[in-house]
């Protein structure tokens, strides 16, 4: 079956599943005494908190998501409908007291009884689950933090909120919409226990070791694993993993890194990692011998998935990771297909891969172009952003079979995929990944 049939009729399931609670509302007997704009107000909360509940769904790296959708999609509909959960669920209690200014009374803590206080409760959790991640940065929240609050906040709101439905208990009454959140309730608890438990004890039984550290240019470490009691990982070039370095999987502390070796080689798999926040600024540190669980492999940014008489690779900074075990596993596999790689950096000092880059260019058929934003004196190449004169300067846009992949800070992938399309690229034959997972 195509990609392209089963992300429709992931869709469509996803949305059948979701307007469930609605339809049976629309089509059940209706309970005695209840108004229209009170049957309109437990819709939208039925609608919001079932949608909070199943945005674990497209976060949870569920294979079954990761191998139909990319990850950016799966990221961004995360994101799109937990803002969405949030607003229907906040119309959920405004529509109940403008239907009936009595209702008010739900919203203290001390007096209501707690049907409605975890109603409340929930909506609290949901405000403060938004706030800390719109504004983790601006919070100065470490990445590990914020992924533990992120995920207590997430099943507490899950939890109150199940208590609240069944506890006020009018439509659940009805035999058909209760059966439907016990099943909403057994699915999100499975999808849970599968994340924490079962996932993470499956990494356990195939653990790696770290054997080398190697210091590249511009603040970048490559970090080499090789399997410990097992045949290694499998993977396809410019795919993703999350890395638990020093500690048990079942630790939320896992960061997201590509591959940037050889997909040739999954008996010794490297990811290169630059020090932007407070755990990679201390991978130089790291000491050969530590133990390493890889929750991977994850991603369709590869070549597998885009088959093209040429490549065109545009990266910044470190989102040169990726397109490096691109280009290492076509030079394996002898490919003289014509490549190109635009990449992005502050200074020359600044570019990781360098010198084995010049190498590559030995071993395939690859036109290499760095863009600097801080050139250096006497420097004769591109300088300040890969824009589309830029682009249109080195490559034959004649290359109708010709794909392009992007790889780096959304600002920087906003502006190629902007100047692509203004060379009349068609989406279909560009892939972007940014380098920021969180």
């Amino acid at each position: 079956m195509k990609r392209s049939t089963k992300q429709v009729l992931w869709l469509v399931l996803f949305g059948v599943v979701l307007v469930a609670p609605i339809l049976i509302m629309l089509i059940a007997p209706e309970p005695s005494g209840r108004q229209l704009w009170r049957d309109v107000a437990v819709g939208l909360g039925f609608l919001g908190f079932a949608l909070m509940g199943f945005v674990f769904v497209p976060g949870g790296r569920l294979r079954m998501m990761t191998e139909v959708f990319e990850l950016d999609t799966l990221y961004k509909v995360h994101h799109t409908l937990s803002r969405a959960a949030f607003f229907l669920v906040l119309a959920h209690p405004l529509l109940l007291i403008v239907q009936n200014p009595n209702n008010f009374v739900a919203l203290n803590l001390l007096g209501a009884p707690w049907k409605l206080r975890a109603g409340v409760i929930a909506f609290a959790l949901m405000v403060l689950l938004v706030m800390t991640s719109i504004w983790r940065q601006w919070l100065r929240l470490r990445y590990e933090v914020w992924r533990g609050l992120h995920n207590l906040f997430s099943i507490a709101v899950v939890g109150f909120a199940l208590y609240h439905i069944f506890r006020v208990d009018y439509y659940t009454a009805l035999p058909l919409q209760r059966a439907l959140w016990v099943l909403y309730a057994v699915i999100w608890g499975g999808i849970i226990i599968y994340i924490r438990i079962v996932k993470p004890a499956m990494l356990l039984r195939s653990p790696y070791e770290l054997v080398d550290v190697v210091e590249e240019r511009g603040k970048t470490w490559t970090l080499a694993l090789e399997p410990v009691g097992h045949a290694g990982m499998p993977f396809k070039a410019g795919q993703v993993a999350w890395l638990s370095v020093g500690h048990s999987p079942f630790r939320i502390k896992e960061h997201p890194f590509s591959f940037s070796s050889s997909a040739e080689h999954p008996e010794r798999v490297e990811f290169a990692i630059r020090e932007l926040g407070d755990w990679t600024s201390t991978v130089g540190t790291l000491e050969k011998g530590t133990r390493v669980y890889i929750d991977g492999p994850y991603g369709l940014f590869e070549m597998a998935d885009h088959p093209g008489t040429g490549y065109i690779f545009i990266a910044g900074g470190i989102g040169a990771a990726p397109v490096m075990s691109m280009l290492r596993t076509l030079a394996e596999r002898g490919d003289d297909r014509p490549l190109h790689f635009f990449y992005g950096n502050p200074t020359w000092e600044s570019i990781a891969f360098r010198e084995e880059l010049e190498m590559l260019q030995e071993k395939l058929n690859l036109k290499l172009i760095h863009v600097l934003e801080r050139p250096h004196d006497g420097w004769e190449g591109e300088t300040g952003y890969i824009t589309k004169d830029v682009l249109h300067r080195h490559v034959p846009f004649d290359c109708t079979e010709c794909f392009y992949f992007i790889c780096g800070p959304l600002p920087m992938i906003r502006l190629v995929t902007r100047a692509l399309h203004q060379l009349n690229i068609p989406q279909s034959r560009i892939d972007s990944e940014r380098y920021e997972m969180a």
